[in-house]
């Protein structure tokens, strides 16, 4: 595609993305995505052919912002990993789940978890976007489980810890912590899913 179509269709995205990420999917009329994009309704259906394709490719732009983030943390060695990397695959782990601690009460729309915000709403509204939201949060497992494996193998967590299944109790308490905590208003259920988190991938005990 040409440069100035791929930067004005994610200048289209990051505007909805903002308000999305705040009010919901259904609760977003065109309109305000058009007004917060700065664009006439001809130019929106240049880009997208319905509201439902375009939340299609907010979430797959979305989880792509967000794989190529866990590739700068995850992967000491890609062409995208940060220049001071942390050493042990746990303490990678750890990062990454101060990170989803700190974007949870971040006054930033643009750093909210979309998974969070949408799952629950876009699962009965559409299956384009269920199965989106589907593959994309088996992916982070999967990566999760990646790096607990390699933990493990580093000596840095626990043998006796099973991957995938260790990365799908993180990742399941992790979103339901944040639910939690948009309904209580407050940090505890954040606290507490740390306070697990560190527990469960405590380092052996001849560390």
């Amino acid at each position: 595609m040409r440069p100035d179509y791929d930067t004005t269709k994610r200048h289209i995205l990051d505007a909805g993305q903002q308000i999305i990420a705040v009010k919901g999917f259904a609760g977003v009329g065109l309109s305000e995505i058009l007004t917060a994009a700065d664009i006439p309704k001809g130019s929106f259906y240049h880009y997208f052919g319905s509201k439902e394709q375009y939340g299609c490719a907010l979430i797959q732009q979305y989880f792509d912002d967000y794989f190529l983030a866990l590739e700068t943390l995850f992967r000491p060695n890609s062409d995208h990993a940060s220049s001071n990397p942390p050493h042990t695959a746990r303490e990678r782990l750890m990062k990454y789940w101060r990170g989803w601690q700190a974007m949870q009460v971040s006054c930033s729309a643009k750093e909210k978890c979309l998974v969070v915000k949408l799952s629950a709403e876009v699962a009965d509204l559409s299956d384009d976007m269920r199965q989106i939201l589907r593959d994309g949060t088996q992916e982070i497992m999967t990566q999760l489980a990646e790096v607990i494996t390699e933990g493990i193998n580093d000596g840095s967590l626990s043998a006796h810890l099973d991957p995938d299944k260790t990365a799908q109790m993180l990742y399941q308490m992790w979103l339901g912590a944040s639910l939690l905590a948009k309904l209580q208003r407050n940090s505890i259920a954040m606290e507490n899913a740390m306070l697990c988190t560190t527990e469960i991938l405590k380092p052996p005990s001849n560390s």
